[in-house]
């Protein structure tokens, strides 16, 4: 177990790793970089406000000054900075991808790439460096389907894919991701059908064992409409994909990927998240991120009956295979008899620009350990308020789906704070069927 161990972030995922990381045995210190205010409250946890988490030199001084023998990275921007490739020429254990693996997040025309070259299956794909281009394979693919998914090619903090009915709207999804400087390049791809599970595995480049899986919703509004967010919640077993499916999946999508990426001289240490769709025909990859998901990572960690540090640190070092067989840890890790729903609070103007300084009410009023802080501020009063997009995410845990959504949906109704956004519906079905049927929703 490492003593001292510092996570680079300051989002609800970080906030949810630094409470499931701080309460395992042997664990003496925290450290968040920058972290926010909310941490302050978990034991054992300190901050270090105003840290850039993407400058690889200040996260090798900070790891040394701390004689941190493991470090974390959170978000996706450290990894494509560099950050854990000037850690891991330091000589510090760290867990998450060099750059060059990380592009299977960080570029959605790479991710393709590799897919394709270790046999994973993923939905037809074109990758444009111009608009005109773009345009044209787009009217052909609309005529055909009826639909088209655009995504920019690079990071755009989970709200860079648009899913487009018909020619209008992904014409101005092109033309905005090129003429906004949003994008230099634009994937692509067939619409797919059929619901979405996220399957996070730990990877020391070559060993994979997977989180429980978790399903995220990505859309502002109920019933999955609106526009794409970072995450609005998201729920943990899933009733579509047992722990027991979960082995051939990394067979099929993890393992293959970790594979070619170790034969290009790349391997992959980290958190290998893979967005699927399951369709008719079997899971299909969506996507690859390269670290924890956010919000998944507050609904999972919950649930997790082993401690999480050891098999980070392993990983870090290349040694997840036998850390894995210390816990008794088979495909997927371990969990305890519980279902969680995990709801995110948005703000005003999210995910748009969003509205900072709102006055947050009813956080203290929650029991500790179930509101997990993204973005939120503390005045020297003690007044919260609001300091970014997705402002908190609350977890409700229960014996059952609807005992827990029930219990979430208690938890976020007690916090209040003007222009608030949330779904209602998380933990709910959400519409599957045939091309046809979506398309005369």
């Amino acid at each position: 177990m490492p003593t001292r161990i510092v996570i680079l972030g300051g989002g609800g995922r970080e906030h949810a790793l630094a409470w499931k990381l701080a309460n395992e045995p042997g664990v003496n210190t925290v450290t968040v970089a920058p972290g926010n205010d909310g941490f302050a409250m978990l034991p054992r946890v300190r901050t270090v406000p105003g840290f850039d988490a993407t400058d690889g030199r200040a996260a090798v001084a900070l790891a040394r000054s701390e004689a941190a023998e493991l470090v974390v990275i959170g978000p996706e921007a450290p990894l494509a900075a560099g950050v854990a490739d000037a850690l891991e020429a330091a000589g510090v254990p760290v867990f998450g991808p060099s750059t060059a693996a990380a592009r299977v997040e960080t570029s959605k025309a790479f991710c393709h790439e590799i897919a394709a070259a270790a046999g994973v299956p993923m939905a037809e794909a074109a990758v444009f460096d111009d608009a005109a281009g773009a345009l044209h394979h787009a009217r052909g693919l609309v005529a055909r389907t009826g639909w088209a998914v655009v995504k920019a090619d690079g990071l755009a903090g989970g709200k860079g894919v648009s899913v487009c009915r018909g020619l209008a709207s992904t014409e101005a999804a092109i033309r905005e991701l090129f003429s906004d400087g949003r994008a230099s390049r634009v994937v692509i791809e067939e619409r797919l059908i059929g619901r979405e599970a996220s399957v996070i595995a730990l990877s020391d480049g070559r060993t994979a064992v997977a989180l429980p899986p978790a399903r995220d919703h990505k859309r502002l509004r109920d019933g999955d409409e609106g526009p794409n967010t970072g995450g609005m919640g998201a729920y943990s077993p899933l009733e579509d994909l047992s722990d027991e499916e979960v082995g051939p999946i990394l067979d099929a999508i993890h393992r293959p990927v970790l594979a070619e990426l170790r034969r290009r001289g790349t391997p992959f240490r980290g958190a290998l998240y893979a967005g699927l769709m399951l369709t008719d025909g079997g899971p299909v990859l969506l996507e690859f991120n390269a670290r924890f998901g956010d919000p998944e990572t507050q609904a999972i960690l919950p649930r997790l009956a082993v401690p999480l540090g050891p098999l980070l640190l392993a990983a870090s070092r290349g040694e997840l295979g036998s850390a894995a067989a210390t816990f008794a840890v088979g495909e997927v890790l371990p969990t305890l008899p519980r279902v969680t729903v995990a709801i995110v609070l948005a703000a005003a103007g999210y995910p748009g620009t969003p509205r900072r300084g709102d006055v947050i009410a009813g956080i203290d009023e929650t029991p500790a350990g179930i509101v997990f802080h993204a973005a939120t501020a503390r005045d020297q009063d003690g007044t919260w308020r609001t300091a970014g997009g997705r402002v908190l995410t609350i977890v409700g845990e229960g014996r059952d789906l609807a005992d827990a959504r029930r219990r979430a949906e208690s938890l976020a109704d007690r916090i209040a704070f003007e222009g608030a956004q949330r779904r209602h519906d998380i933990g709910l079905p959400v519409f599957t069927g045939t091309a046809e049927e979506v398309a005369s929703r």
